[in-house]
């Protein structure tokens, strides 16, 4: 093998093995993939989807209203819109959300489901917790039914896009 076709496989081997690295590194420290599971989150999210979500946002900001975020507990993680933070009082009447008692667009929802939403509250949100729910309120698991209020360290990452089905990709919002 001649000196020039060394040199070329070494700058090969090099770029892979600086790829592998920085894919290493973005995924480990930056953004990573979580699955959609269940109808929780329609129809915003399907089940199935898979979504890339932003590990390092909340090193630099807080969860905010309306942000997807994907929630790590011990069993599994979940997909949910964050709804209440720190110290907001929550309150679901008549169809329409209360954030302190201001009423909260959420054109992100279809009729079906702000008719699913059950009254509830007023709500109180803890201190260093947030409150969630997923868009499909009358079947989600969150805040108010098991969930329970969630601790900013278990908020791993907010959603960002949709990665699959290749047909789908597509900003979160």
């Amino acid at each position: 093998m001649s000196e020039e076709t060394k040199n070329e496989w070494m700058e090969w081997i090099k770029a892979i093995a600086i790829a592998i690295a920085l894919a290493f590194i973005l995924r480990t420290f930056f953004f990573a993939t979580s699955i959609v599971e269940g109808a929780s989150m329609d129809p915003t999210l399907e089940s199935g989807e898979r979504v890339m979500f932003n590990k390092i946002i909340y090193y630099l900001d807080e969860p905010t209203h309306g942000d997807i975020v994907i929630i790590e507990k011990p069993a599994k993680n979940y997909v949910k819109r964050v709804i209440g933070k720190p110290g907001d009082t929550i309150e679901f009447r008549s169809n329409q959300l209360y954030i302190n008692d201001q009423v909260q667009d959420q054109n992100y929802l279809d009729h079906q489901s702000l008719s699913g939403t059950r009254d509830f509250g007023p709500i109180k949100v803890p201190e260093e917790r947030y409150f969630v729910m997923g868009d499909n309120r009358s079947i989600s698991k969150d805040s108010r039914n098991g969930l329970g209020f969630v601790s900013e360290d278990e908020i791993i990452g907010r959603t960002e896009l949709i990665i699959y089905p290749f047909n789908e990709i597509s900003l979160t919002n």
